[in-house]
Order: C-alpha cells, then sequence, then structure tokens
C-alpha cells in the first residue's frame, strides 16, 4: 500500500515506521522537503522523504499537524488532490498548554478535518497513545486499545491493514462524529495519567466480560423480593 503522510513530527515518524513495518511503502511529506528527506534517511526501511504534494499524492494519505498556529489551514489547498481517497485523521486539537483544547464539545478534529477535505474517506484513529508510548508499547495487564471512527466501512478495514503491524488492539467506535468523545477521551486520559504520575505512557483499554439479556446475578431474587407489591 503507498501511505503519505503530512508532516515530520513525533507522531509522523513513528506511525510512518509502523506502516513501513507491515511492509507498506512510505511517502514522509514535509513542508520542507529536504528535512522531510534526512528524517526518512535515518528511518530506513520503505519510507523517503519528500514534500507535502508528493505524500498526498498517495493511495492514503495522513495528515499530522497541529490544529493551531495556521498549520491546518495549510491543509486546505490539498482537497481536490485527497478527493474519494481514504485519509487517515490522527489530530488532537490541543491548546498551546496542552491543558484543554481549542474546539467547542459539539465537532471534533476530525469532523473539521472532513469539512475542508469533504470527499475525502476519512478514518480517526491513534488519537491516543502519546508517542513517548510507542516503544514498549506493553503495559501491565496487556497492550491498550486503539479506538477508531469513522462512516466508511471499507476505509476502515484498509486502515486496519496499514496498521497490521501495531502491537495495540483496534476497537470500532461507530461513526466519525464519535471521534468528539475518542479526542476528549485523550484530553481526560492525560489529566488522568498526571495525576498518577504515568503521563505520557497512558492509554485506555475496555475491559468487560459477556452478558446475556436477562442473564441474573447473586443481587437479582432479593431486588425482585422488595419490587413486589
Amino acid at each position: 500500500m503507498n501511505f503519505g503522510i503530512m508532516g515530520t513530527g513525533r507522531m509522523a515518524v513513528r506511525l510512518a515506521d509502523l506502516a513501513a513495518k507491515g511492509g507498506h511503502d512510505v511517502k514522509l511529506g514535509s513542508r520542507n522537503p529536504d528535512r522531510a528527506v534526512r528524517i526518512a534517511g535515518k528511518l530506513g526501511r520503505n519510507i523517503r522523504g519528500g514534500s507535502y504534494e508528493e505524500a498526498a499524492s498517495r493511495d492514503v494519505v495522513m495528515p499530522s499537524v497541529f490544529m493551531r498556529d495556521g498549520a491546518f489551514d495549510d491543509l486546505k489547498p490539498f482537497a481536490a488532490t485527497v478527493a474519494g481517497k481514504i485519509v487517515v485523521d490522527i489530530l488532537n486539537p490541543f491548546n498551546d498548554a496542552y491543558d484543554d483544547f481549542i474546539l467547542p464539545w459539539d465537532t471534533s478534529a476530525a469532523e473539521e478535518l472532513q469539512k475542508i477535505w469533504p470527499q475525502a474517506r476519512i478514518v480517526s484513529a491513534f488519537k491516543w497513545p502519546f508517542w513517548e508510548a510507542f516503544e514498549n508499547a506493553e503495559f501491565e495487564g496487556g497492550p491498550m486499545d486503539i479506538v477508531y471512527t469513522g462512516n466508511d466501512v471499507e476505509a476502515k478495514e484498509i486502515m486496519l491493514e496499514l496498521f497490521k503491524a501495531s502491537p495495540w488492539r483496534f476497537l470500532d467506535g461507530g461513526g466519525l462524529a464519535q471521534a468528539r468523545f475518542t479526542e476528549r477521551m485523550t484530553l481526560f486520559c492525560a489529566q488522568l495519567g498526571a495525576r498518577y504520575g504515568l503521563l505520557p505512557r497512558v492509554g485506555w483499554r475496555l475491559l468487560g466480560k459477556p452478558w446475556t439479556v436477562g442473564e441474573r446475578d447473586a443481587y437479582s431474587a432479593t431486588v425482585e423480593r422488595w419490587d413486589r407489591p
């Protein structure tokens, strides 16, 4: 699979390497192509550096930029280039202090990306982990979960294939608007992790046990007795 990343930051580099480990061909793009070439050369494998334009021309595209400071606006001119393509969204709308979001509660970075790239097939994923958790990804109790969201079933399947070398478990979180929750979960994860001295190597994992509708537990009989008239 041909994968293009628009950005050369910490998450971009790690996800480029993860995709390359799965055997995919990766183009790491930058507004400064020379920088991307240098970074790609250090990563090795099947990763090459280039421009934003080259990255956006790939079959699957992932922007890895800040939503603030005008960087998000730099993506707007590529709407036609990515039309019809699968786009992996990893953006979180953090403010400068990383203690809140710059977006209101009734939207998400994923939905804002869909607005500027209206014909892209967006899959939102990797809202967590933070970049420091890519090495030694196994935590006590097992690996964290990556919750992905999107409206295109085929696009979700292709995203999973792209990151098949991931050490984490993937959970389908539903439609793209559900990214409002995954992004806020990321913010809360950071705050909770800091409180307990775990930040930045933190994440979420869904725990549970199958439950049959109508199944009784030890308290059922007691409650039923009190519910009788």
